[in-house]
């Protein structure tokens, strides 16, 4: 299947889930909270899409938690009704819905993040699954200042709405640990592939560790290396 086609597959269900959402959502205030962030991540990927494709398994793992996300801004995180019956799967009351959510966030962003790693800034070896491990994380930590902020700014119904937090006050902290788990989970998952199919895994990953020969200190030294480099050139 060419890669338009799957393109066009996933701008379709997305655009059918949206506008789907867009009728009538529980919480008109809430859903255009949650959708300036849809609005934000949709025009980033287009102007960024000639510059830097994304493999199909990026594009269809982060057009997945979109909809999911979408899904979500309908009916509020609190009362999306298939999470009430998570909840009653995992012994208990809460709509669990925006924890599975979150733990998604980690398990389908953190390969199109580890994607931009590897491309990008050339991050090898160990370096190629601790640096976007750490995006991620930081980005889950990130969005709960983000919610913390809005439900400050906005009206106090709107902003419960958004937050989500159920009357749990570790939400924020339940809901970065599991993005944390699931990004440590796909990153697991793609080192075993690459363990089984790579015969360079084991030299990289080593080498990741080692220095180039022309490699020192930064701070004081770099800084004393450019003054000195300026120095010459205003001579």
């Amino acid at each position: 299947m060419k890669k338009k086609v799957i393109y066009f597959i996933l701008l379709f269900l997305f655009s059918i889930t949206w506008i789907w959402a867009a009728i009538e959502p529980l919480y008109y205030d809430d859903w255009v909270l949650e959708n300036i962030l849809v609005l934000l991540f949709i025009v980033l990927i287009l102007l960024t899409g000639r510059l830097f494709e994304f493999s199909i398994v990026s594009y269809v793992f982060m057009t997945t938690f979109m909809v999911l996300h979408v899904i979500g801004s309908h009916y509020t995180y609190a009362e999306v009704p298939w999470g009430f019956t998570l909840g009653e799967w995992l012994g208990t009351e809460r709509n669990m819905y925006d924890r599975l959510v979150h733990l998604l966030f980690g398990v389908l962003f953190v390969y199109p993040v580890r994607e931009m790693s590897v491309r990008i800034a050339k991050t090898k070896g160990f370096w190629g699954y601790f640096v976007p491990f750490m995006i991620v994380s930081s980005f889950a930590g990130f969005y709960e200042i983000v919610e913390w902020g809005v439900a400050v700014v906005v009206d106090p119904e709107s902003g419960t709405a958004f937050l989500g937090t159920q009357g749990d006050i570790w939400d924020a902290q339940k809901d970065m640990f599991l993005a944390i788990v699931g990004s440590f989970v796909t990153l697991l998952m793609v080192m075993i592939v690459y363990m089984i199919y790579n015969r360079d895994f084991y030299h990289e990953f080593k080498e990741s560790f080692k220095l180039p020969k022309d490699d020192k200190p930064m701070g004081e030294v770099l800084l004393d290396e450019m003054m000195k480099n300026m120095t010459k050139e205003n001579k």
